[in-house]
């Protein structure tokens, strides 16, 4: 599977159980490169992408553990840990700001171990830069 994270520049992720943020531009930059691959997610986070339209969506509350070899997970209010061995590789959006958090993503990608296949920045609608990294777990 193919984590989808969005985090602030202390890998926050949430504030008091909600999205610290999220951008129009950034969901059509993720619908635009997976398309025409499934996108997993819950039902807290298809209220982010109500207005998005997108035959591959799949909803579920375990999406996790159904997910698939190369299928995409869009991820915000869960761990990321306990999946480590199923994971592909790993998109990171940044925002590049520092927002409350009281939910911290659990992987530390700055480990030797996760290596940088790509970086790449993007003009959001609500962050003037949005930076997006793709990483690789070489264990």
């Amino acid at each position: 599977m193919i984590p989808i994270v969005c985090l602030d520049d202390q890998q926050g992720m949430m504030f008091n159980h909600r999205r610290q943020s999220m951008d129009e531009c950034l969901r059509k930059d993720l619908i635009d490169q997976i398309t025409p691959n499934k996108l997993w997610m819950n039902e807290y986070s298809l209220k982010q992408f109500k207005d998005t339209s997108y035959d591959n969506m799949i909803v579920h509350e375990q999406f996790l553990e159904l997910a698939q070899l190369g299928e995409y997970c869009f991820v915000e209010n869960q761990f990321l840990s306990k999946y480590l061995d199923r994971i592909e590789k790993i998109i990171v959006y940044r925002w590049n700001r520092i927002y409350p958090a009281d939910m911290k993503f659990d992987l530390d990608l700055s480990q030797p171990e996760w290596k940088r296949l790509a970086v790449s920045e993007f003009q959001g609608k609500s962050h003037p830069i949005i930076s997006k990294e793709v990483l690789v777990y070489e264990k």
